[in-house]
């Protein structure tokens, strides 16, 4: 077996194999394309995503500086989605991003893992778990979002929160490591930020 054909079943592999460079050096090459764009040009990051991304819905934007271990490749992204500055997506696993999701500035998910044996990580071997954030998520600044996670609909992530386990549906959670302090509820239609009350008639 290939250390690709390793890599696409979730393996320990060798992530500087020959081969899996070949594949991966394009990608890397065009993401520098990514973060040379001028701002004002909206239709050369939407061409982008939809070219070099696994999967890219309608009204999707990321702000540059953009990070990427593949460029994207194997990052499936659904309808508005909003990334602010400094977004790193550790795509040698794949990500799957619904609906209307945001991410604050300085977001990281990682798909990429290494063994805790030191024989293993000293030859640089690696394994990969993709990642699972659902529809209409917020995950705030700062935020670390570990390999083999899953985040459930509706959810919020603290900023600087550490995601080391799934997170429910229709939840606030925060902390390092990242913790469910509450659902979302009836509260939360009524306060947008402490006892600021939102006035519904003028949104």
């Amino acid at each position: 077996m290939t250390e690709y054909e390793k890599m696409l079943k979730g393996m320990i592999y060798d992530p500087n194999d020959e081969e899996i460079m070949k594949e991966q050096n394009p990608y890397t090459n065009r993401l520098a394309e990514f973060n040379s764009f001028d701002r004002a040009d909206a239709g050369a990051f939407q061409k982008y995503m939809r070219e070099v991304f696994a999967e890219c819905g309608d009204n999707c934007w990321i702000e540059p500086p953009f990070h990427a271990n593949w460029g994207g490749a194997h990052v499936h992204v659904g309808n508005n989605f909003y990334a602010n500055f400094n977004l790193t997506l550790v795509d040698d696993g794949h990500i799957y991003i619904g609906n209307n999701v945001m991410f604050g500035p300085n977001v990281t998910v990682a798909t990429a893992n290494h063994p805790i044996d030191p024989e293993l990580r000293r030859r640089a071997l690696q394994y990969n778990r993709d990642v699972y954030i659902g529809n209409n998520v917020w995950i705030g600044a700062g935020a670390v979002i570990v390999p083999g996670v899953t985040i459930g609909d509706d959810s919020v992530i603290g900023a600087l929160s550490v995601v080391t386990k799934d997170i429910p549906s229709g939840v606030v959670a925060v902390g390092n490591p990242c913790r469910v302090i509450r659902e979302i509820g009836e509260h939360d239609k009524k306060y947008y930020y402490k006892d600021d009350e939102i006035d519904w008639g003028e949104i």
